[in-house]
């Protein structure tokens, strides 16, 4: 039922509601007044307020003291302060500001004198020590009535007429105190006599309030302003209703749990009805009115009024590229029920639904396994032993009085409701498996699920240590903004340094053409560390490293990163990092590592990285060990996946020495040479490494295992580039002095190979089925002839030539930059960017 327009309205209401935030503090009501007056300037307005701040739980604890026999005036006495102070607080600065027309009246009396039956209330249930729910419903009218007085009072001082309405004389209820519904027809009829006074005025209402028929006060329950204003919205036929809040508008995620959760900027009302029945804005109740008076809504934000908020209306919008909401319902219980046998005519969830409605146990969901052999529902955990007690009395026996053949009614919690809400899945294919799919790519089990038939929503229950994982995992699989990465970076070496530099450079296009934002969240060297949650500035990273004065404690370092959206440990360093390793994937934390020693730790140690990894369901990437970018493990990964077998593997598994061996044979002297190749950042932090040969045992070691061949570094082996007896010296000018004299001995041997027509080259051989007693896996300087793949390399160049089944007459090769921090760096990022689409689905 709709009141009938005067005819010389330029345009319907527009009513606006504001909550016990908006009015509670001088500033948000300051804005809340200037909002409707410009919104009064536009066409006639109608206004619905909430009690202040605090002051609903106020009035409770002052009925709960009466009834307790305790002195309730104290709390009567904080509510008055707070209200004349608010008042007292937004005349100062309506004066200030140059917008008080009228002088504000004195509101101490009035505010007074609406309190003094209030008092008297609290005396009664004191005397008595009882209290009903018409009691506390008559105490708690007095917030939202307070509010009235001093938004009316201020809005007239401002300028603008108004008028203050109670809206018990108008909103005409039934008698369920606490919960009451509103008669439409009646209270229509009732608000028509009402708004004929209004004389053009804004009519401040009260929320919440309705009087039954024999003049009794109620209250309408959650959410019950906003039920106000949608009621009349609907009686007085609106264009639109307004909801001033304190968010900027119906948000993608839980802003404590998503940090870059946003205000969808358009909803419909099936969705809106969605998101209610999960306790995520408006109750379902409320908008119930606005969808059979086909009434838009807008949800906006107090303090920020420039921003757009949500529009909620009939059709929503029909982009595919819609986000969607991510609704976490925590602190729930799961309850299992399973039979071993049918239970007659009747289903195990019907009996389990109406079993739990009997003992007034709210369901958030309930799921049934195929042929009703098994029922999951989860309730409130608070409710879960009540739960539980009612489904064990029904199903003690069976309807016709046989036993029932019950297992053990399993509790779960506590557990979370996980659910995504958009229109647009039902017309996008595949979302239930990109969001079991997100789910199962960061290992959190799904414990029930559930779709419903309209095709707006999909469930999980979820453990409740999962929710922050799970719903940052979620919002990033499906929402339009960047999957945010953050980084923890070790090392600050060669290709440390390059990777952050090639951050800083392509951050913003990454952001933008890739839809990744990656986040430098800190960085640690052998002597200090820098941390910082909202993120480093890629290009600021060093000073800010330099200033800091924290010790690399690196326990306290994953802890932080763990809380973070996808964290990412990138170890660029040289060292044996396998216990940090294994920390990080313990805490679910993913790794990206340009370091061998952890994948050339000894079998047991490597193997239960690897667990670890699959256990958590964190990705380790490491590219990089072999070959800096060249996709050389990844195509190793191809061809074993592919059930091709392995016969042969050999390469030019380092740059650094392929660089050197082809300077060698300009005629370059080797100790020239290798200080040549450390001064370009080729080699490791002490070219001993490369030299020895060890390096490329490493890397040769790491694609063995990647075989299944079980090997450790003892097995492989070695011989070195340069005379061992060079190599012993920790120093670097004493090594590089010990290097030069063996310059003319190296030079005669390369000169032998020139004149022979062969070329010296630094191989792997990788045989996996070589007979007993010969190594399966040798390192070492080679005299290649012209035609051998290795023969053609320049520079930093290394290649890998895969003999397999499938290539066994032309084996597979993969070649290219196989040094140098660039290389290695982008491989990193390009590591980094492989967990970042793995997320999102891609």
């Amino acid at each position: 039922m709709t009141l009938q327009h005067d005819p010389g309205q330029a345009r319907p209401f527009r009513v606006m509601k504001f909550g016990g935030s908006s009015v509670g503090a001088a500033d948000r009501l300051f804005q809340a007044l200037d909002l409707i007056a410009r919104e009064r300037q536009a066409g006639p307005v109608a206004v619905v307020v909430s009690a202040m701040a605090d002051t609903t739980d106020r009035l409770i604890a002052a009925v709960d003291a009466a009834a307790a026999g305790l002195a309730a005036d104290p709390h009567v006495d904080a509510i008055e302060a707070l209200v004349l102070g608010v008042a007292r607080d937004l005349t100062d600065r309506l004066q200030r500001a140059g917008l008080l027309v009228h002088v504000p009246e004195d509101l101490s009396p009035a505010i007074s004198e609406l309190m003094r039956p209030l008092r008297q209330l609290l005396l009664g249930v004191g005397l008595v020590r009882e209290r009903t729910l018409q009691t506390r419903d008559l105490a708690l009218s007095f917030g939202e009535r307070a509010s009235v007085l001093v938004v009316r009072a201020l809005l007239v001082a401002r300028g603008v007429d108004a008028v203050a309405v109670d809206a018990r004389d108008w909103t005409v209820t039934d008698d369920r105190f606490g919960q009451a519904t509103p008669d439409l027809g009646a209270s229509a009829l009732q608000l028509g006599d009402l708004s004929a006074a209004w004389s053009g005025a804004v009519s401040v209402h009260t929320g919440f309030l309705g009087r039954t028929r024999d003049g009794r006060t109620t209250t309408l329950g959650r959410n019950g302003s906003d039920y106000t204003a949608a009621l009349l919205a609907q009686i007085l036929g609106a264009a639109e209703l307004q909801i001033w809040t304190d968010v900027s508008g119906v948000m993608t995620a839980d802003p404590d749990l998503v940090l870059e959760a946003y205000p969808v900027a358009h909803l419909s009302q099936a969705e809106a009805l969605e998101l209610g029945d999960l306790g995520m804005i408006l109750h379902p109740r409320t908008m119930a009115p606005l969808i059979e008076a086909r009434i838009p809504l807008r949800v906006r934000n107090t303090a920020r009024p420039a921003d757009p908020g949500t529009l909620i209306d009939v059709v929503g919008t029909r982009d595919e590229r819609h986000p969607v909401c991510v609704v976490s319902t925590e602190d729930l219980a799961l309850l299992d029920l399973e039979t071993r046998r049918r239970l007659g005519h009747e289903r195990i969830g019907e009996r389990a639904l109406r079993a739990l409605a009997n003992a007034g146990v709210p369901v958030w969901v309930g799921t049934s396994a195929p042929r009703d052999r098994a029922f999951a529902v989860a309730v409130a955990r608070q409710d879960a032993a009540r739960a539980e007690a009612a489904l064990s009395a029904e199903f003690g026996r069976n309807t016709d009085g046989e036993p029932v053949e019950l297992a053990p009614i399993r509790v779960r919690q506590p557990v979370t409701l996980l659910t995504l809400v958009g229109e647009a899945m039902g017309r996008t294919p595949n979302v239930a498996g990109r969001f079991f799919g997100a789910l199962g790519q960061i290992g959190v089990l799904v414990r029930a699920s559930a779709q419903g038939a309209g095709e707006r929503s999909i469930s999980a229950v979820i453990d409740g240590e999962d929710t922050a994982t799970a719903v940052r995992t979620v919002h990033a699989a499906f929402n339009l903004a960047a999957q945010e990465v953050n980084l923890l970076v070790l090392g600050k070496g060669t290709v440390g340094r390059e990777l952050l530099a090639q951050i800083a450079a392509q951050q913003q296009a990454l952001a933008s053409n890739q839809d990744v934002f990656i986040k430098l969240a800190g960085v640690v060297d052998s002597k200090r560390a820098v941390f910082d949650p909202a993120g480093i500035p890629a290009a600021q990273w060093d000073v800010r490293l330099q200033e800091s004065h924290v010790p690399p404690d690196i326990s306290a370092l994953l802890e932080r990163l763990r809380r973070l959206p996808v964290p990412i440990l990138v170890d660029c360093t040289a060292e044996d990092t396998s216990a940090v390793y294994e920390a990080a994937l313990a805490c679910g934390i993913h790794v990206v590592g340009a370091n061998k020693r952890p994948l050339a730790a000894a079998w047991p140690i490597r193997q239960g990285l690897m667990d670890m990894a699959r256990k958590r369901h964190r990705r380790w990437e490491y590219e990089t060990t072999v070959g800096a970018s060249l996709p050389v493990i990844d195509t190793l990964k191809g061809l074993v996946r592919t059930g091709d077998a392995i016969l042969r593997i050999e390469g030019s598994f380092s740059g650094t020495l392929g660089y050197l061996a082809g300077e060698l044979s300009r005629g370059v002297p080797l100790s020239h040479a290798v200080r040549d190749a450390r001064a370009r950042g080729y080699t490791e932090p002490h070219p001993r490494d490369d030299l020895s040969g060890l390096d490329v045992a490493r890397k040769a070691l790491i694609l063995a295992r990647e075989l299944g061949m079980e090997l450790d570094l003892d097995a492989v082996a070695i011989e070195p580039f340069a005379p061992p007896e060079a190599l012993g010296h920790d120093d670097l000018e004493r090594f590089f002095l010990a290097l030069a004299g063996h310059d003319a001995a190296v030079a005669a041997r390369i000169e032998r190979m020139r004149q022979g027509g062969r070329v010296l080259r630094y191989l792997a051989q990788i045989d996996p089925a070589a007979p007993a007693g010969v190594p399966a896996v040798r390192v070492g300087p080679v005299e290649v002839e012209p035609d051998h793949p290795a023969a053609r390399l320049r520079g930093t160049e290394a290649f890998v030539a895969f003999t397999t089944d499938r290539h066994r007459a032309y084996p597979l090769l993969v070649q290219g930059a196989g040094a140098g921090g660039a290389v290695t760096a982008a491989g990193v990022l390009t590591d980094i960017l492989k967990i970042a689409m793995s997320l999102r689905g891609r």
